[in-house]
């Protein structure tokens, strides 16, 4: 590990939603220099960070400008300017995920061609270079319904996929590369959450399961531990680890998993960075998701991945009924409440379904905390201003 603790090693970060920002927690207590590159001029990490830079994260001379100022250069999101990232490599940045890494995974169908390619399990696809090649494959019957759709590049938290059930459900959809899956029996859906340091070390957390809210397509609730077979967590996380070593990656790596309903895995998507799905391991593990990512990009010792005692994260998310600005309310029941431990995000306004925070609890008795944490989730309200 090099001299980065109170010297003037640089740290820069793309990105500076809540993902960087919980990055910063990080960071700050270990008196790291941090720089931020985020396109919102109310970015949730900016106050957070030594230097805040306002630019367009898919502009190459504004990534190429920005990273000629730091040593290691990370990202909290993965829609960055790629060409930027090899010629910042070139010059002598290291760049973590490697810009070969978010290649691949900034799009789907490279994704899923990289799986097939490694004998990894995924569910079967075709790909579209837009809506009338789609449209014409449909009609030639060459599309199965119902199927999922998902834009290539582009989509998160739920958007950019869409549950197609017949030919006429295309017309509402974006002219786009994309892909089109089959659908897959999901009996339940999990993650894990893999770090790889620069030096080689691996260290695999323990999956978690997620649960989805039942309109929104997105993860309401992640929880440990995950009630799947022993047989499946293990595979689950050889899988985990074998991306990683093929991908060479360094960094964090939270790989998304379909369980079937005959206990067959099936990876669904990856994300080379921080993720929704760790954020339990604040208050849930030895050592964070966001410590254990600014460990393997440094090349420091991984910190260990156990989890002190079952924990359960709840998103915190915009209501349907407010845009712009809002208020918190129930905020004084969730710090009453011991073992809670309540993240705001700093986002000056909401919309339906957008990221405000989370909540996490944790306890002795995983059904126990469910209950008390959604009773938490329905107390904390975002009312318009």
């Amino acid at each position: 590990m090099k001299h980065v603790i109170s010297s003037d090693f640089t740290l820069g970060i793309l990105g500076g939603g809540q993902l960087g920002k919980m990055l910063l927690d990080v960071t700050r207590r270990w008196d790291i220099c941090t720089h931020i590159l985020d396109p919102n001029p109310e970015a949730s990490a900016r106050n957070s960070c030594n230097h805040f830079v306002q630019g367009d994260l898919m502009d190459y001379d504004t990534v190429l400008h920005f990273g000629k100022d730091v040593d290691v250069l990370t990202i909290e999101i993965e829609h960055v300017n790629i060409d930027a990232l090899y010629a910042l490599e070139k010059r002598g940045v290291q760049v973590y995920p490697k810009p070969s890494t978010l290649d691949v995974i900034q799009n789907k169908r490279t994704q899923k061609e990289f799986y097939t390619a490694q004998n990894l399990p995924t569910a079967s696809y075709a790909a579209f270079a837009n809506k009338g090649e789609l449209q014409e494959a449909a009609a030639k019957g060459t599309v199965q319904f119902p199927c999922i759709w998902k834009a290539a590049r582009f989509g998160y938290d739920g958007f950019g996929v869409k549950k197609l059930d017949s030919i006429t459900a295309i017309d509402a959809l974006p002219d786009s590369e994309c892909i089109v899956e089959d659908l897959v029996p999901i009996a339940k859906e999990i993650s894990v959450i893999v770090a790889r340091s620069a030096s080689g070390e691996v260290a695999l957390y323990p999956p978690v399961g997620m649960a989805f809210h039942p309109t929104a397509n997105q993860v309401e609730f992640v929880y440990y531990p995950t009630d799947v077979d022993r047989s499946i967590s293990k595979k689950a996380q050889e899988i985990a680890r074998d991306l990683v070593a093929a991908w060479e990656h360094v960094g964090l790596l939270a790989v998304e998993f379909f369980v079937d309903d005959n206990n067959t895995l099936w990876i669904n998507e990856v994300a080379p960075r921080p993720h929704n799905s760790g954020h339990l391991s604040i208050e849930g593990c030895i050592t964070s998701q966001f410590e254990q990512h600014l460990r393997a990009i440094l090349d420091a010792p991984l910190g260990k991945t156990d989890f002190y005692r079952p924990a359960i994260m709840a998103n915190v998310v915009g209501p349907a009924d407010v845009t712009g600005a809002f208020e918190y309310n129930g905020v004084e029941t969730i710090l009453s409440t011991p073992q809670a431990g309540l993240h705001i995000y700093g986002k000056k306004s909401t919309k339906p379904q957008r990221k405000m925070g989370h909540i996490t609890l944790t306890g002795d008795d995983l059904n126990g905390i469910f209950k008390k944490i959604r009773e938490l989730k329905s107390v904390l309200q975002l009312k318009a201003k």
